[in-house]
């Protein structure tokens, strides 16, 4: 079997999986999520377990200049022992076409909870993190993010 090479540059190579990821998942610019379809998707992660306000710190900037690279933060206090750890962290967009922005899984070997990422965002909206506790326990904090230009499309 003899393989044809493709030169392509990463700008072109990024833009034809993109348009492949669009195409496959029905995605499109003009897509957006909700409040109700945020708190649809956490029903369907941790049905109707209660979440307590807490524990969770998210850093990000209250305005955005440009929602295609907003630099995030977070924190959760836990001593990280096999007693009491943080399992895992989600964080949510309320108004990106695909609510769900980042998952991070964490063990009591990490010597602590928290990371920090560059996400985008289509407007804007609140940004929402959820840390899962070892003892099952679901902690929430939501943070506002004003976008004046949009990174998904807007």
């Amino acid at each position: 079997m003899i393989a044809k090479t493709v030169n392509a540059t990463r700008r072109e190579f990024m833009t034809m999986a993109a348009g492949t990821v669009a195409a496959v998942t029905g995605l499109s610019s003009e897509a957006h999520s909700s409040p109700e379809s945020l708190a649809t998707e956490l029903k369907k992660m941790f049905g109707g377990k209660k979440m307590i306000d807490g524990r969770i710190k998210l850093d990000l900037p209250s305005i955005a200049e440009n929602g295609l690279v907003v630099p995030l933060s977070f924190d959760v206090q836990s001593s990280m022992t096999d007693a009491d750890y943080v399992k895992a962290v989600h964080i949510l967009a309320e108004g990106n076409p695909n609510p769900n922005v980042a998952s991070f899984q964490f063990t009591p070997l990490s010597p602590k909870a928290s990371a920090s990422i560059r996400i985008r965002l289509a407007q804007t909206q609140n940004i929402v993190g959820v840390a899962e506790m070892s003892n099952g326990e679901l902690y929430i904090t939501k943070r506002e993010v004003k976008v004046t230009i949009g990174g998904c499309g807007g």
